[in-house]
């Protein structure tokens, strides 16, 4: 159980390092990054603008921001931007550069470095579309959540336990945590075409907080997803959890997999939604990581030689990976130009 919450809270660790818009090399490429025609010299950063918006609105590739951004050294988080910076795109023999202006009324001239509130920048992507996510659901191997806490009853025997009820718990560590996050074994995630098992998706039902601890420890539901049943396994709640910066970023090697399933369980998805990828932490995805999505054509048939053919796949959109396990990841899709469908191919872009 020790080793399952420390992988569990490790991943978040990881993503919030990733602040530093330029702590990590682009993925090697042949060619500077282009501008959009017809893109805007200068841009001031409005209130509830992401970076991925604002990078679409300059470069053909959003992933590749960080390749033409200039850090601010006067000011003290320059890799972060706020709403009021003004954004200034030019031209050098290296290629596009984008800088930052940032305004700030200062009482002498004398060098300084201009404070600014990480709570106060701009996200990489809405950040309702993945909150959910952050924390929950898990992908786990098969019975990694045998030695965790469970649910053993309702009070009075309820067999099934709705938000504000109180339940009782056994196997939970005494007096450790305050607050647990309630998980039930889902589905098995297998490679459609190597037949690999990749794990099983641990299904969030629910939140809790001690109202009396003991070895039979009471709690009440802050949180129902699901009905709460006997049976269903029980994990400290993470704490302190602030919501990552991502660098949207190119992997920095040649990756192929597919979307093997969407959470809530649809065929078929669109911008802002999340898919669960075959690649995981040993492919080398982190979080940030941009992929290029592939539909599958279906088999056709030639009209003049009656032999079946499969056109090759075709782009269909970009998604952004935000939260990495071994085998797999969670990923929001960023953008389409068709539908998103469960088996479609992903590559680096």
């Amino acid at each position: 159980m020790r080793r399952l919450r420390n992988r569990f809270q490790s991943g978040f660790v990881t993503a919030c390092a990733l602040i530093l818009l330029t702590s990590a090399a682009p993925a090697a490429q042949h060619e500077g990054p282009e501008l959009k025609p017809g893109h805007p010299q200068r841009y001031t950063v409005q209130k509830g603008d992401t970076l991925w918006g604002i990078a679409n609105k300059f470069l053909r590739d959003p992933w590749r921001w960080p390749e033409i951004w200039q850090r601010n050294q006067a000011i003290e988080n320059p890799h972060l931007i706020f709403p009021g910076d003004v954004l200034v795109v030019s031209m050098t023999d290296g290629g596009p550069e984008m800088k930052v202006l940032r305004k700030r009324t200062v009482s002498k001239l004398s060098p300084v470095a201009y404070a600014t509130s990480r709570d106060d920048a701009i996200y990489t992507v809405p950040p309702g579309a993945i909150l959910p996510f952050l924390s929950a659901p898990l992908v786990i191997e098969e019975g990694e959540l045998d030695d965790a806490g469970y649910v053993a009853s309702g009070l009075e025997g309820r067999l099934a336990v709705g938000k504000y009820q109180e339940f009782y718990a056994r196997g939970l560590e005494i007096g450790a945590n305050k607050d647990y996050q309630i998980f039930r074994p889902g589905r098995r995630l297998v490679h459609p075409e190597t037949d690999e098992f990749l794990g099983v998706q641990a299904l969030h039902v629910g939140n809790a907080r001690v109202v009396a601890p003991g070895e039979t420890t009471r709690l009440e539901a802050t949180r129902a997803n699901l009905e709460i049943s006997p049976g269903d396994r029980m994990l400290p709640a993470p704490e302190g959890l602030g919501f990552p910066y991502f660098m949207p970023r190119a992997p920095s090697s040649d990756v192929r997999g597919l979307i093997l399933d969407a959470p809530l369980g649809v065929a078929e998805v669109g911008p802002l939604s999340v898919v669960i990828i075959s690649l995981g932490e040993r492919e080398g995805m982190e979080p940030g990581h941009v992929l290029r999505i592939h539909r599958q054509e279906r088999p056709r048939r030639d009209p003049v030689t009656g032999e079946m053919f499969t056109p090759p796949p075709l782009s269909s959109g970009l998604l952004m990976v935000f939260r990495t396990f071994e085998k797999v990841s969670y990923a929001l899709v960023l953008n389409t130009t068709a539908a998103v469908h469960i088996k479609d191919a992903l590559t680096a872009p």
